[in-house]
């Protein structure tokens, strides 16, 4: 029987104002978006999530249903957006009104649970977050992508000691070079992706946009080129990767806490199959509009 998939984190409206100055409203959130990548790929995962009871909510839950998301969420006054101004090159900037709390949210038992983004760092519902991966890391499998959002966040310090302390309590942890360097300015991507791969998870993946990605593994260090598209632009494509790749551990056999020494033990031939996978459905998101994951039939 397959292991319960559950995605934790911020699923939000992106206003989008593009260049040429029209304005969008469509569905997004680094969580939401992984969780709409893994239900295209036949995941049938849950996310647990904050949302108003207005039109936008309602937008919301339609839009996850029907990429097969169950989803269960704490009420909130608003339902949170983003707004994202798109350069000419389809690169995205963002403000965001967001309020995240989980409150007393019932936590039914995963295999695996994929966290992410504001979701670890916005109070109260950071520190409910924390709580349920203590809770859980015996039996489930933790992904985490720190997807940072520099618009939010006051205090540098802060965030970084944030995100290590989910980095050192996560299995898998894929990062942008772009967080990287926020992170950690005078550091070296790779130095860090070493650092954080030598304090807890089994395999630390940095993506570096057209240019591929690479990750750190007790088999060493994996680099895998970029797959070469037409840019429409780039919102979606970091979260459609790191879906991807946790349907590449899926189909491996890993996906719950027992699968931590496999998870380890694997070859780079093994890790750079699955990395070639997430990179490839990253391209066909960002040759089309939005945060708009393949489906399985498409990257087949």
């Amino acid at each position: 029987m397959a292991s319960r998939i559950l995605v934790i984190g911020e699923a939000l409206i992106d206003v989008v104002r593009c260049a040429d100055g029209t304005v969008e409203e469509i569905p997004g959130g680094s969580p939401a978006n992984v969780a709409i990548t893994l239900g295209r790929l036949g995941r049938s995962p849950h996310l647990l999530t904050a949302l108003g009871t207005d039109d936008r909510g309602r937008q919301l839950r339609d839009w996850l249903a029907k990429s097969d998301v169950a989803t269960a969420y704490v009420d909130v006054l608003r339902t949170a957006t983003a707004t994202a101004e798109l350069n000419a090159a389809g690169a995205a900037t963002y403000v965001f009104d967001i309020e995240w709390s989980l409150a007393d949210a019932a936590i039914e038992p995963a295999g695996l649970i994929h966290i992410g983004s504001i979701a670890g760092l916005l109070e109260p519902g950071a520190s409910d977050m924390l709580r349920i991966l203590d809770d859980q890391r015996d039996t489930a499998l933790i992904t985490y992508d720190p997807n940072i959002r520099p618009a939010l966040i006051s205090d540098r310090a802060n965030a970084r000691q944030r995100v290590e302390a989910l980095v050192v309590r996560a299995d898998v942890v894929k990062a942008s070079d772009e967080d990287l360097h926020w992170l950690y300015p005078r550091r070296d991507p790779h130095e860090t992706a070493h650092a954080w791969q030598a304090s807890g998870p089994a395999v630390v993946i940095v993506t570096e946009g057209a240019d591929g990605a690479f990750a750190v593994a007790d088999a060493g260090e994996i680099d895998v080129p970029g797959h070469p598209v037409d840019i429409v632009d780039t919102v979606g494509a970091g979260d459609t990767f790191m879906g991807a790749f946790i349907d590449g551990l899926i189909a491996a056999g890993l996906s719950n806490g027992s699968a931590r020494p496999d998870l380890r033990a694997m070859t780079k031939g093994s890790l750079a199959s699955i990395l070639d996978w997430a990179a490839r459905a990253a391209a066909v998101t960002v040759s089309r509009r939005g945060a708009n994951p393949p489906s399985r039939d498409e990257l087949a």
